[in-house]
Parts: structure tokens; sequence; C-alpha cells
């Protein structure tokens, strides 16, 4: 399986990725550099380093569930569309385990990305406070330690989340599909009902990344014998 891995990333060229990644997190950290200077009815936008270190995981989740939807149009809704992955699966090598193989590689880069994003994001906000003093004090650690464990579990949930999108895509092949399905997920995980957002708690993230595995799941489960359509 790890060879497997290990080819289908060299045949991705993921260099393309890499650089979105790191303008993703560039334009968020810069993002979040400004959210302090605007004000919600006259309210601050940050009352704690909580609810900050929150919002930007929010924004990394956001972000990057719709890159992995990118990565399975190109890893796989593409394939299935032009027909390619029929000359894959003449391998000598079971379609399961090709399959296997991408769902991996999609599921270890988002989340590898998602950590990294979350962690330079809160760094440079932490950073910033530290200069401009947005939040009064320093950060608890305890409060962070909580903070941590939170926004990794809530991370996790999110590339099962990521998953998602795969089911609408496949229904008609669809890279547009897949994408804008994707950004209809990130919509409402990330609009605000008084403060309140559904990845807000733990429970719903991770029961939608548990649904987002089904689905991978379900969606190749029949492939050793279903005909490329």
């Amino acid at each position: 399986m790890l060879k497997l891995i290990q080819l289908e990333m060299k045949k991705q060229k993921l260099g393309w990725y890499v650089r979105g990644a790191g303008i993703a997190i560039i334009i968020i950290s810069f993002f979040m550099w400004l959210m302090p200077y605007a004000e919600d009815n006259g309210e601050p936008t940050f009352t704690s380093y909580a609810d900050a270190l929150s919002i930007g995981g929010l924004f990394v989740r956001a972000v990057f569930i719709v890159f992995g939807s990118v990565l399975l149009s190109r890893f796989i809704i593409d394939e299935y569309k032009t027909k390619t992955v029929s000359v894959m699966f003449t391998y000598p090598i079971a379609r399961k385990k090709l399959i296997m193989a991408k769902m991996l590689l999609i599921l270890f880069l988002i989340l590898v990305t998602m950590i990294i994003a979350t962690v330079i994001v809160s760094l440079v906000f932490l950073a910033v406070n530290s200069h401009y003093h947005f939040l009064p004090g320093k950060p608890d650690g305890t409060v962070l330690l909580h903070m941590g464990i939170q926004l990794f579990i809530q991370t996790l949930s999110a590339a099962g989340i990521s998953l998602i999108p795969l089911y609408f895509g496949m229904r008609k092949k669809s890279v547009p599909t897949t994408i804008v399905s994707s950004v209809i997920l990130m919509g409402l995980l990330s609009s605000s009902n008084k403060g309140y957002t559904l990845s807000s708690s733990v429970t719903i993230p991770l029961i939608l990344g548990i649904i987002g595995f089904l689905v991978a799941y379900l969606s190749f489960r029949n492939v050793d014998k279903a005909d490329i359509v």
C-alpha cells in the first residue's frame, strides 16, 4: 500500500498543492491580523484567546475542505470522467487497493496541511497580538492546551468531512459538482447564528466526519465488480 501511495504522489506531481496551501495559509494569517480591527455591532471581533484560536481553526478547516474537493476531483473524479482510470485498473493489482491508495493520500495531505496551517495561523496570531495587544494579557497555558486538543479533534473530523463531496461528484462524474458541494458544505459549517456555528462543538463535526468516511467506503465498495461508465 505504501508503494502505491508513493507512486500516486509521483504521478500527481503535488507541487501545485503545496504552493496553493502555502498561499492559503498566508491569506488566512493576514485575515486573522485584520479581523481585530473590525467590530460586530460595536463589540470586538475576538473576546478571548480561545475565541480567536477557534475562529482561526474554523477558517483553516473551511478552506482545506474545499482543497480536499480539488484533490478528489483530480485524483478520482477526473480519471473516471476521462476513463483513464480504466487503464489503471488493467494493472495486476486489486481495484480496491488502487482506490484506497488514492483515498489515503488525499486524507494524509488534507490532515497534515490542516494541522500545519492551524499551528502556523495560531502562532502568527499570538505573535501579532503580543505586539499590537488586540487581547490583553498573555494566553493561559491551560486554555492553549484545551484549545489545542479541541482543534486537533475538529481537524481529524474535517479530514473525514472533506470526503463527503465525493458522493455528489461520483454520481455524475462531475468535477464542478464535487467542488460546488464542498463550498456549500463549507458555508453550512461556517455560517454563524449569534456566534454559534455547526463547528463550534466537537459532536457535530465528529458525526459529519464519520459520515465522510462512510461515503468514501460506500462509493467504492463494489469497485472490483463495477464497470467504468
